[in-house]
């Protein structure tokens, strides 16, 4: 069964202290793979490049495992984003709203729950922002996603 992260009471915390409540950190960040900005403003969006899921251990590859794994990677990617903004930003306290988001899932054919999968990201930002962090998206499942990862997730994000 896939565990939904818990809504904290953010109105008291920042939300650094939130993700360690909620028994998380911000990753390293990886370099990015190419000739490409991680994030860019225009106004008061902020446009985040895709990331794929990894963790200490390396790229958390393709094929899905069970579910539960999936959600996680997911999760991951999220934390990346997370890690992102707070190095454009200086801080995730500049975050007004998590806008969109859109998942990619590395899946078989006619596989049905790639929504599922992109819940870890989507249940992550509602825990750390609340209502701020529910979002527009897309839950995709595609063939393959590069370094043969499970998942890969890019976003928008309104600032102050």
């Amino acid at each position: 069964m896939l565990q939904h992260a818990t809504v904290i009471d953010y109105r008291q915390m920042t939300r650094e202290e939130i993700l360690t409540a909620a028994g998380h950190r911000l990753p390293e960040l990886p370099a990015p793979g190419g000739n490409y900005l991680s994030a860019k403003t225009v106004g008061k969006l902020v446009y985040l490049a895709g990331v794929i899921s990894s963790n200490e251990s390396g790229i958390i590859t393709a094929p899905i495992a069970d579910l539960d794994a999936a959600y996680r990677a997911a999760q991951t990617c999220g934390l990346i984003q997370l890690a992102v903004l707070k190095q454009h930003l200086g801080s995730l306290e500049a975050v007004k709203s998590i806008v969109s988001v859109n998942g990619y899932v590395a899946a078989p054919a006619g596989f049905p729950d790639s929504p599922r999968v992109i819940n870890g990201a989507s249940d992550l930002f509602v825990a750390i922002f609340g209502e701020a962090g529910r979002h527009v998206r897309a839950a995709i499942g595609v063939s393959s996603l590069p370094r043969n990862a499970l998942v890969e997730l890019q976003m928008v994000v309104e600032i102050e």
